[in-house]
């Protein structure tokens, strides 16, 4: 059995599945297994080469990546990364609602590139900062009326440290950092990580992140 993160790409635009392809082949311990033109070769694909992680375009034809994701996350047939472009914060909600573990921007770099794909198939979630920002603004102002933040189930479930690791993803951060941020090891991390997931019923850290902003669950 191979150690490499096995990559399926889908972009409905050859240009873009060549460079991403080219990319990601270049790296050691990451092989592109297959490539899908559309949401449902997509899925297709994914049923067939079961990857480890799918690059996801979200806009293309026919079925797109937002109702392809949400079939390969309920099947568990791999992990989603979703790829967008800057003007596209409602694509991206609807993705992440979906659940997609992580996006970028379609300008991202080779480096980053291939650490995103490496760090959603080690479970972790990643995050475009310039998207991210974006997404967090969006939702406090849509809140702004509110007198007080919206109860979600679960929350009062969290024990106070599980509500700090919430606090830490809601400002986007990685499991190396909540560790440093809260002077834990990073398998303790990823423990309290997993068990906010499931109290929140989220399927991604990046759905928590959401509940986070929602909620008003912030680092002090």
């Amino acid at each position: 059995m191979t150690d490499d993160v096995r990559v399926l790409v889908a972009d409905d635009h050859g240009a873009i599945r060549a460079g991403l392809r080219l990319m990601l082949d270049g790296a050691d311990g990451i092989t592109v297994v297959g490539e899908a033109a559309d949401g449902a070769a997509a899925v297709a694909n994914a049923r067939a080469l079961r990857p480890d992680v799918v690059l996801m375009d979200i806009r293309m034809p026919g079925t797109d990546g937002i109702e392809a994701t949400r079939t390969i996350v309920a099947e568990g047939l791999a992990d989603v990364l979703a790829l967008t472009t800057f003007d596209l914060d409602e694509y991206v909600r609807g993705v992440l609602a979906a659940g997609a573990v992580g996006f970028l921007l379609k300008t991202v770099g080779a480096a980053e590139l291939v650490d995103a794909v490496r760090r959603v198939a080690a479970g972790d979630g990643v995050l475009a900062p310039e998207v991210t920002r974006r997404l967090l603004a969006d939702l406090v102002a849509a809140q702004a009326p509110a007198p007080t933040p919206t109860p979600a189930p679960g929350v009062d479930d969290l024990t106070a440290r599980e509500r700090d690791v919430l606090a830490c993803l809601g400002a986007g951060m990685s499991n190396a950092e909540i560790a440093r941020a809260l002077d834990i090891t990073e398998a303790t991390t990823k423990t309290h990580v997993t068990r906010v997931l499931a109290k929140l019923g989220c399927t991604s850290r990046l759905q928590a992140a959401l509940v986070a902003v929602e909620t008003g669950v912030v680092r002090q």
